[in-house]
């Protein structure tokens, strides 16, 4: 089995006209109105980031819904760019620009990649959430951002 090669990935503010691409990126938008009127909210609101390399290969929401803390409602990656490092960008650039706060998000309990990613990325279980989806909890996590050197 052939490596998968790393990407060269830009992350910048989603603007509206890049939403059909957000779109897209997430299955459940694509059937869900609901989802896509949630996406260009994120957009209007600056709190929405895009990345790409030749074109969108996923996105990620940071807002202050959580008790008003810093959180990750969202981090959605293409099929085809999954494992290879444009979750792992989205959140370098979230924890970047939230230094020296904490960083929530969560995940169901099933959601394994996701939950790997986060022990991969320093995040500790934080607490749980029952009855959002039926017999599947939601967990949540949370990270200190670091403080940049200097």
């Amino acid at each position: 089995m052939q490596a998968m090669l790393k990407l060269d990935i830009k992350i910048r503010a989603a603007q509206a006209a890049d939403l059909p691409a957000l779109i897209g990126v997430d299955a459940i938008a694509q059937r869900d109105p609901a989802r896509r009127r949630m996406l260009g909210e994120a957009i209007a609101a600056q709190s929405c980031w895009l990345a790409e390399a030749e074109e969108a290969l996923g996105y990620g929401i940071l807002d202050r819904s959580f008790f008003q803390q810093r959180f990750i409602p969202l981090l959605m990656v293409t099929e085809t760019a999954r494992g290879r490092g444009v979750a792992s960008a989205l959140m370098a650039e979230f924890e970047r620009r939230c230094a020296g706060d904490k960083l929530f998000t969560s995940a169901n309990e099933s959601n394994l990649p996701m939950r790997r990613l986060l022990d991969k990325l320093g995040f500790r279980e934080s607490g749980r959430i029952d009855n959002l989806d039926d017999g599947d909890p939601e967990l949540v996590f949370m990270k200190r951002a670091a403080r940049p050197a200097g």
